[in-house]
C-alpha cells in the first residue's frame, strides 16, 4: 500500500480508504436474517466488521470512514476496533477515522452529536469531521455562519483536529465552499467517467486540501460489473482498475474510497494498492480509445459537459441528463444510466434536476449551447433510452 499527505492535515493516508456505510447496510441485513448471535455471543455483524476492518488494516489501509447516518455504522466499528486494540493508544494513533455532521443542526445540538459519535465509535476524538453533504447554498451558509463556531470549540478540546466536507453539488457551490478556507479536505465526486469536478480539484489542491475520491467504482459506472462493450473498449485492463490508475496517476489525489461488506471484496480494488505512478503507455492507450469511441459514437450529438445551457426553466438538469446519454451510448452503459436516471425527482438535493421528459420546447438553452445541440430532442431520446420499464398500474385495464 501507497501514502499520501492528506493536504493541510498532515496525515499520511493509504491510497484506499476503508468506507462503511455498505459494511453496515450489508450486516444489518445479515443480522436481521440470522439468529444474530454467535457461540461467543457476539453480534453476527460484529464478527463481520472486526474481520473487514482487520483484514483492511492488514492490508495497508489506515483510514475509516463513517457517518452517523449509515446505520450501526459507527457502532461496528467501534465494537471491532476495541476488539482489535485500535481505540486506544499506538493502535489509535495509526488510523485516521473520519464521521460526519450534516449541515442541518443547531449549534448547541453539535456537540452532544459529536460526543455520541465518539461514544460509538470507542474513541476518545475524531481525526476528521466532515459535514456530510453541502449540497446547496442554504448549507454553505448553515455551516459557515453556524456550525463552525460551534465546532470550533470541540476542536479546542481535542475531540476534533480537522474540518472538511462532502458534497454532491454543483461545481460552482463547492468552488465557492472551497474558496472560504475554512476546510482542511474535500470528499468529492470525482472519476474518469465523471470529470465535472475538474476546477474544484485543482483549487482544493491549490488550497492544499486533502482529496478523497468518494464512490469510484459504483457512482463512476457500476464498474464492479461493467458492461461488454466497455470492457473490450478498456482491454487488457479492467474497467474498474484502469479508473482507479487513471485517478491515482494524479499525485493531487489523496485516497479513494472502497466499501467492502465482506473481506473478499478487498481483493480486486487493492490490486491498485500499489499502483500510484503516471499511467504507462498501454493504460494511455486504453484511456485514448475509450476518448475515440466517445467521439465516433456520439457524433455531433455528444454533450461536452460546459454547462452553459443552465439554468434551465423547467429545472431539468441537462449536463446531467446528457452525460448519461454519453455513457449509454458510447460505452453501453445503459444498466448505469438507468439507475441514476431514475433518481432525479427522487433524491432531492443529493441528486437535483427533473427528467428529460420535462422539457417543454421553449428553446431558451438552444443559443446557449457552442455546440449548437438539438437539447430538446436529445433530452427526450434519453429519456425514452433510460426511463426503465413502464409498469402498469393498478387501476389501468
Amino acid at each position: 500500500m501507497r501514502y499520501r499527505r492528506f493536504g493541510k492535515t498532515d496525515r499520511q493516508l493509504s491510497l484506499f480508504s476503508l468506507g462503511a456505510m455498505r459494511l453496515a447496510s450489508e450486516q444489518l441485513a445479515s443480522e436481521q436474517s440470522a439468529s444474530g448471535q454467535s457461540a461467543s455471543g457476539q453480534s453476527v455483524s460484529g464478527i463481520a466488521a472486526q474481520q473487514v476492518i482487520a483484514e483492511a488494516i492488514d492490508r495497508g489501509i489506515n483510514h475509516i470512514e463513517t457517518a452517523p447516518a449509515y446505520g450501526r455504522s459507527e457502532q461496528l466499528i467501534g465494537r471491532a476496533l476495541s476488539a482489535l486494540q485500535l481505540n486506544r493508544g499506538d493502535g489509535r494513533a495509526q488510523l485516521t477515522i473520519t464521521s460526519k455532521l450534516t449541515p442541518t443542526p443547531e449549534g448547541a445540538q453539535i456537540a452532544p452529536a459529536i460526543e455520541a459519535s465518539l461514544d460509538r465509535l470507542q474513541v476518545d476524538y475524531l481525526d476528521c469531521l466532515a459535514i456530510h453533504g453541502i449540497n446547496t447554498q442554504t448549507h454553505l451558509d448553515w455551516v459557515t455562519n453556524i456550525m463552525l463556531g460551534a465546532i470550533a470549540p470541540l476542536q479546542s478540546r481535542g475531540l476534533v483536529r480537522h474540518v472538511g466536507f462532502s458534497t454532491h453539488g454543483p461545481l460552482a457551490l463547492i468552488q465557492r465552499a472551497i474558496a472560504t478556507n475554512a476546510f482542511s479536505f474535500i470528499n468529492l465526486h470525482y472519476n474518469f467517467f465523471f470529470q465535472r469536478n475538474a476546477p474544484a480539484i485543482e483549487q482544493a489542491h491549490q488550497q492544499d486540501m486533502g482529496i478523497f475520491i468518494i464512490s469510484p467504482a459504483d457512482k463512476a459506472g457500476m464498474l464492479y460489473t461493467p458492461p461488454e462493450q466497455l470492457k473490450t473498449l478498456c482491454a487488457p485492463f479492467d474497467p474498474l482498475l484502469l479508473n482507479y490508475r487513471w485517478l491515482l496517476s494524479d499525485p493531487r489525489i489523496t485516497t479513494l474510497s472502497v466499501g467492502p461488506a465482506v473481506p473478499a471484496e478487498l481483493a480486486w480494488p487493492l490490486e491498485a494498492a500499489d499502483s500510484d505512478g503516471p499511467l504507462t503507455e498501454l493504460e494511455r492507450t486504453a484511456i485514448e480509445r475509450l476518448n475515440v469511441a466517445m467521439q465516433d459514437r456520439l457524433g455531433s450529438d455528444r454533450c461536452a459537459q460546459c454547462d452553459r445551457c443552465l439554468p434551465c426553466p423547467e429545472s431539468i438538469n441537462i449536463p446531467e441528463v446528457l452525460r448519461l446519454r454519453n455513457l449509454a451510448v458510447a460505452y453501453d452503459m445503459r444498466a448505469f444510466g438507468q439507475y441514476r436516471y431514475g433518481m432525479f425527482e427522487n433524491a432531492g438535493h443529493w441528486f437535483p434536476g427533473r427528467r428529460g421528459d420535462r422539457c417543454t420546447d421553449c428553446g431558451d438553452c438552444l443559443p446557449r449551447c457552442p455546440q449548437q445541440l438539438d437539447i430538446p430532442t436529445l433530452l427526450r431520446d434519453t429519456h425514452n433510452r433510460l426511463r426503465g420499464k413502464q409498469r402498469r398500474r393498478l387501476w389501468e385495464d
